[in-house]
């Protein structure tokens, strides 16, 4: 697939901390085919398609985006962070940046496969 990671300078193991995805901007209209993963990551090329693979209400994109991040409840003060777990879990830094990769595979995958499908003859 077209995607592409683009990073300024060479990267370490530190470098691949996220705080908050976030998609690209096409004058006012968000650009979908853009993701700014932290200040030091973005990936461009997103296949649009990828997007079509729905997951409760909503591509399976917007999922990884909304939960690999650094976020604290208001009303518990309790902290969670993909870092922490990223590291801490699967021993990996780059998880979050490796799943949004795997999501944007296998959503595209899986439409594959559903748009091949014969019609459901009822």
């Amino acid at each position: 697939y077209p995607l592409t990671i683009e990073a300024k300078g060479t990267l370490g193991d530190a470098d691949y901390r996220v705080e908050q995805m976030k998609y690209g901007k096409r004058g006012k209209d968000k650009d979908l085919t853009t993701l700014h993963y932290n200040g030091k990551i973005t990936l461009t090329g997103i296949p649009l398609a990828a997007y079509d693979y729905i997951v409760n209400g909503k591509p399976a994109l917007d999922w990884v985006v909304e939960r690999q991040r650094v976020k604290t409840d208001k009303d518990s003060g309790i902290e969670s962070d993909a870092n922490a777990w990223a590291v801490e879990t699967m021993g990996n830094p780059r998880y979050p940046l490796e799943l949004f990769c795997r999501v944007v595979t296998v959503s595209l995958e899986t439409m594959k496969i559903v748009n091949a499908l014969p019609a459901l003859d009822i």
